[in-house]
């Protein structure tokens, strides 16, 4: 298997009123490329550090980050910012569309500094909304105007407009009712059996159960992983087996 990312002797350290916080330490780690990796942990464990980290969204204190063979430790927040928007999509908790602006140009707002062709993008941008569910009739609408799963649906869209090699997600389906999440778990799933690689945080075991690697993160390591495989609707096995590996990390 390809890996995407790999990390060598990752730490990351804040300082909070002068004493020395170590949220991640020396983190050696593979993310392998058409993998759902669902990374779990409580809360204060580092696991949201460690999404910001692999994504060049934050920069570590020490150690290595190797993107697609690039090693974006030694990129300026410039050179971070171009590389993220050409290899990364991001999905939030908070979708954080634009209120002002209607849902298909929040979707070719994120793509105007890649596609040089304006019919092209939006072309690309009415493809993904219709891959994600998002009826035609909502396109013109305000962010206001259309529901919370909706909503993160848009944002996945979004995440996906520049075909990224990797989308970040983190806690996408946490502000969300079970029925919503769910069809956002729908969306994410179907995307990855096409071949898109995510990387996603959650505590939700309904969730995690989508990915088919799961790593918890304790205390600012990798304390274990859990490998379930692709996922199947309905496999009792899985569960049972990730609520296993669960127990096992003292979840």
């Amino acid at each position: 298997m390809k890996n995407i990312i790999e990390t060598k002797k990752l730490c990351k350290t804040f300082s909070n009123g002068g004493v020395q916080q170590h949220v991640l330490k020396n983190i050696d780690l593979e993310i392998f490329e058409g993998d759902f990796t669902v990374i779990m942990g409580a809360s204060g464990a580092g696991k949201s550090t460690l999404l910001y980290s692999l994504s060049g969204m934050d920069k570590p204190t020490l150690g290595s980050i190797t993107f697609d063979g690039t090693d974006i430790t030694k990129m300026n927040n410039d050179e971070l910012a171009l590389f993220r928007r050409s290899n990364c999509g991001f999905v939030f908790q908070q979708v954080y569309l634009v209120d002002s602006m209607s849902v298909l140009d929040n979707i070719m707002a994120a793509g105007l500094l890649v596609y040089k062709d304006k019919k092209v993008l939006a072309k690309k941008a009415g493809e993904l909304l219709k891959s994600v569910n998002i009826d035609e009739t909502l396109w013109g609408k305000f962010p206001t105007q259309i529901s919370g799963g909706e909503a993160q649906r848009v944002g996945i869209a979004r995440a996906l407009i520049n075909d990224p090699k990797l989308v970040f997600a983190d806690e996408p389906t946490g502000a969300l009712n079970s029925q919503t999440g769910k069809a956002v778990l729908d969306t994410l799933t179907g995307f990855n059996e096409k071949g898109q690689s995510i990387v996603m945080v959650t505590h939700d075991i309904n969730s995690a159960r989508r990915g088919n690697r799961i790593l918890y993160v304790k205390d600012g390591e990798i304390a274990g992983e859990c490998i379930l495989g692709r996922y199947v609707s309905g496999d009792k096995e899985r569960h049972q087996k990730l609520a296993g590996f669960l127990a096992t990390m003292g979840w």
